[in-house]
């Protein structure tokens, strides 16, 4: 690693994006700030437009190498890799060696290993296709959560996606927000910076705008870093290294090279295949073994064994899993819902625990202050939203508190985009959203409802200094030169505020705060928070420096009222609750807002409902130990934890975990990163989130809606039981390949009731289409209304093989009944029949119409676990029924067609014979609703994820 980070100089972008500082001059760290503009060709009112396309055509986008991909060609030949695709390829080819060793040589083995082969060659496309349509849908989901940054261009504060930064640009940065390339900081406030992702350092340390002395540059105290996020404070820094040149550039190459680790999922159905894999082996030998000796030729017994192996195998396995997957991917895409891991998925059907912030997830985000209290009056505020409309009821006691509120904020009122003409639409039409903090935009707002111009008092009143908000003290306050000296602005939390405050501005006029006065102060505070208001207080005191230390400034302050503001809750979260709670799932809502207020929101949407729900304070968490915080989380009530700080929230989820739960957690701030990260399934907010809390998380909502939430748990659900119908499906047909084929082995008739060639058109033409379009099945109407499964549940639990077995054996029974029904009919002997005997080719031509005729009504039976199928219509998956006709069709083509028969050794069927095999299919769908008739009148389980 260099010692330092030099200066941009001249030279052409080669192969590597060329470095900002790629020549031999000083380094960045060690020069002042003027010497930084001057160094990186900027200065402090950030680039030109010019400027800024001269250097993205030298260092290109600010974006780090997509992860090491695998070229197309892999791709494709992984899919050759699959334990079943192994199987299959290795039987084709010993069938070719067996063809090429019969003497006379048979045209049915070379057609079956070809059949083979090209089964192979066919799946393997499908699943090449399906998993880089799920890749490239994968990539564009992503996009859908833009990554931006705050930069200052032309002396213009603007908004701009990360990949336009350049070397010399000027960002903007606050508490919360990813950094978005290295930086060196020109002006800083009381920065801190979390460097885990760089360094392994968990704490945050701090960051300071001054030179530092040379040396290598992660050390630098004054240069932050892609790939870390602001914890506090707020700062100015230009950019000197983009994309791959950056420090966190060079550590996202190494481990882009690192395998992908696969889920749960993944594991189990590689545990499944080498399972079926191994059986069809063994019971293909077995019955090799049991033939050898009856005298039937040695090759004719092996092709045998062989179409009796690959009649166990479910070639479309692989692919159809896969796009399930996708499918529910995108379903919960739609439902703004964005899963960034196949694991999200599968585990959103087994969440037991969803923990939930208040702002944004239940509430609109949109914060709008309705009530100010100054001198022990309460001004009502109209309008709603933050378009500036509306009015404060006798304004003039309350411009001083919303002056001081507006000056201790960061954030900024943003107006709808102009239109074609020029001009802005008037201030009542929608559009205007906030750039920062929406607390802080609601009292710039109010401010402004109350006639205070803040840009006038911002340019009377030059801002110095600033303590930022963090949540151990919860105040921020900065310090204003003002005409008659310095004073100091402090908002926050009343309690915390009030017990600094030792005057009051009662009415206009400074009076010392008595006890009586405070005990006013604390029941205003709290009659604001009981009507599910969210309560800041506001203050001030002059001071000597310009500088003053920060718990100096915090004291000894003149309270100057309270603003009570509404988060309206989204109309959709009360349905969304209700079926959370129909679900099984219990929702606790984690909150940094006051009990009352929270209590509030949390009735309004149903989360509470009994009299005297728990309620915890952050306080009340650190008086517990990790044995007490269990008693407590153990117990089913109604549990609202208000005042918490991150490391409470990261606690909780700790506990509810080694409880055995499955935890959901939503956040949207820096802060809310590790418990993300540590969650079982981790929520970010995609519209008002930080960078750091949706890149910790799992999922992104990108409406940051509680009600996404409970959709994408739905759907996860779904999609665990799609795998589980397909799966069923899939297997239940091999029990009617294989069980005619011993009956006829140990009744001694000479041939097979069904050929291996056959055998793959069945798997071909009614196996993988129907499977792709249970894949697809929407959720069943009651998916919400069963208890969240075990996490321990496999994919083929009881329930499931029994699912197999009883539909399997009805198939089995049906076809192998047609089979000697035919037989014995004709009255010819066992010794008689060959391959071109019409009854033969007629027989087997019935078990091969059979099993097709019979998935088709497995495909409708398998559609729910215990719901009637008439229940949620037939034609309500139109796929399923296109791709069962599909195969159905096929049949009746290899059926009637010449060339066909000749291929597949079959024989027309006539009216009657279709009658009976619908009758027989019939049959399997009364058997199955009879069964999910007794499931549903039975009495109910209490084991979670029945089938």
């Amino acid at each position: 690693m260099s010692t330092g980070t030099s200066v941009l100089t001249p030279g052409d972008r080669g192969r590597e994006p060329t470095a900002l500082g790629s020549g031999g001059g000083p380094a960045v760290q060690t020069l002042p700030t003027g010497g930084v503009f001057a160094a990186l060709g900027t200065s402090p009112r950030g680039l030109t437009a010019a400027e800024v396309a001269a250097r993205r055509d030298r260092f290109g986008p600010n974006e780090l190498p997509r992860a090491g991909r695998r070229g197309l060609w892999r791709d494709l030949v992984g899919q050759f890799t699959d334990l079943f695709a192994v199987v299959l390829l290795v039987a084709s080819a010993v069938t070719f060696l067996a063809y090429a060793l019969q003497e006379p040589r048979d045209v049915g083995t070379l057609q079956l290993a070809v059949a083979i082969l090209g089964v192979v060659l066919l799946n393997a496309a499908i699943g090449f296709a399906q998993e880089y349509s799920a890749e490239r849908t994968a990539e564009s989901l992503q996009a859908m959560v833009p990554h931006t940054c705050r930069v200052l261009r032309d002396g213009e504060r603007q908004e701009l996606p990360a990949p336009d930064l350049v070397p010399g640009d000027v960002v903007v940065l606050e508490a919360g927000d990813a950094v978005p390339a290295d930086c060196r900081l020109v002006d800083a406030h009381e920065v801190s910076v979390n460097n885990a992702a760089l360094t392994g350092e968990s704490d945050a340390v701090g960051r300071t705008g001054e030179p530092v002395a040379s040396s290598p540059v992660l050390e630098a105290r004054n240069c932050v870093f892609m790939g870390t996020d602001v914890v506090a404070g707020s700062a100015k820094a230009a950019v000197f290294a983009t994309g791959a040149t950056t420090e966190f550039g060079r550590i996202y190459r190494l481990a882009a090279a690192a395998p992908r680790q696969k889920t749960p999922l993944q594991r189990q159905v590689a545990l499944m295949a080498r399972r079926v894999a191994g059986a069809a082996l063994a019971i293909g030998a077995a019955l090799f073994a049991v033939r050898v000796p009856t005298g039937q030729p040695l090759v004719e017994t092996f092709v045998f064994a062989l179409g009796v192996m690959v009649a166990l195998v479910p070639e479309g396995l692989p692919a159809t899993l896969s796009v399930s997957l996708a499918i529910g991917v995108r379903r919960m895409a739609r439902r703004h819902a964005l899963v960034k891991q196949l694991l999200a998925v599968e585990a959103l059907g087994s969440t037991t625990v969803v923990c939930t912030d208040k702002t944004g997830t239940l509430t609109q985000a949109e914060m709008t202050v309705v009530q100010v209290w100054a001198g022990g009056v309460s001004h009502a505020v109209s309008g709603v939203g933050y378009a500036p409309v509306g009015e404060v009821a006798d304004p003039g006691p309350t411009r001083d508190l919303l002056r001081a509120a507006g000056l201790c904020s960061n954030a900024r009122l943003v107006p709808p985009p102009a239109n074609a003409g020029g001009h802005h639409p008037q201030p009542d039409h929608a559009g205007w959203r906030v750039l920062g903090d929406t607390t802080e935009g609601a009292l710039l707002v109010a401010a402004a409802k109350a006639g205070v111009d803040l840009s006038d008092e911002e340019a009377a009143a030059q801002r110095v200094a600033e303590y930022p908000f963090d949540s151990d003290r919860k105040l921020m306050s900065t310090v204003h030169k003002t005409s008659d000296g310095y004073r100091v602005y402090v908002k926050g939390a009343p309690q915390e505020l009030l017990a600094r405050c030792t005057a009051i501005d009662w009415r206009g006029v400074r009076q010392p705060l008595t006890g009586e006065l405070r005990a006013a102060v604390t029941a205003a505070s709290d009659q604001l928070a009981s009507q599910g208001l969210r309560v800041l207080a506001a203050a001030s005191r002059p001071v000597d420096d310009s500088h003053p230390a920060q718990h100096e400034a915090e004291r000894e302050l003149t309270l100057l009222g309270l603003v009570g503001m509404l988060d309206p809750p989204r109309p959709e979260v009360s349905d969304a609750v209700d079926a959370c709670r129909r679900a099984g799932i219990r929702i606790v809502m984690v909150t940094g807002d006051h009990p009352l207020t929270a209590e509030a929101v949390a009735r309004r949407v149903g989360i509470v409902r009994q009299p005297a729900p728990a309620v915890v304070t952050g306080t009340r968490l650190d008086e517990l130990d990790d044995a007490g915080l269990d008693t407590l989380l153990a117990d089913s009530g109604e549990l609202l934890l208000c005042r918490v700080s991150p490391e409470h929230k990261m606690r909780v989820v700790t506990a509810l975990q080694r409880c055995g739960e499955v935890v959901a957690v939503t956040g949207d701030g820096a802060n809310d990163a590790p418990a993300l990260k540590h969650a079982d399934i981790g929520v970010a907010m995609g519209a008002s989130g930080t960078d750091v809390a949706r890149e910790a998380a799992v999922m992104v909502l990108l409406d940051d809606s509680f009600a996404s939430i409970a959709a994408a748990v739905r759907l996860g659900r779904s999609v665990y039981q799609n795998i589980r119908k397909f799966l069923i499906y899939l297997f239940s047909h091999n029990i009617a390949e294989l069980v005619p084929i011993l009956a006829a082995t140990f009744a001694g008739f000479p041939l097979v009731p069904i050929t291996a060639v056959q055998i793959l058109a069945i798997d071909l033409g009614s196996d993988v289409l129907p499977a792709l379009a249970l894949g697809a099945e929407p959720p069943e109407p009651d998916v919400m209304d069963r208890p969240p499964r075990s996490r321990r549940e496999r994919l083929f639990s009881t329930t499931v093989m029994g699912r197999i077995v009883f539909l399997g054996g009805i198939q089995a029974l049906g076809v192998t009944a047609v089979f000697f029904w035919h037989i014995h009919a004709s009255g010819i002997p066992y010794s008689g029949f060959t391959d071109d005997t019409i009854v033969y080719r007629e027989a087997i031509t019935m078990v091969q119409a059979g099993i097709v005729v019979s998935q088709f009504f497995n495909a409708l039976a398998v559609r729910t676990d215990r719901q009637s199928v008439f229940r949620i219509g037939l034609l309500s998956n139109p796929w399923l029924l296109a791709a069962g006709c599909f195969g159905i069709a096929l049949m009746a083509a290899i059926s009637y067609l010449p060339p066909l028969q000749a291929l597949f050794n079959t024989a027309p069927l006539d009216a009657a014979d279709w009658a009976v095999l619908a009758g027989f299919g019939a049959l399997l769908l009364a058997a199955e609703e009879i069964r999910k008739w007794w499931l549903r009148h039975r009495p109910r389980s209490s084991t979670g994820g029945a089938g």
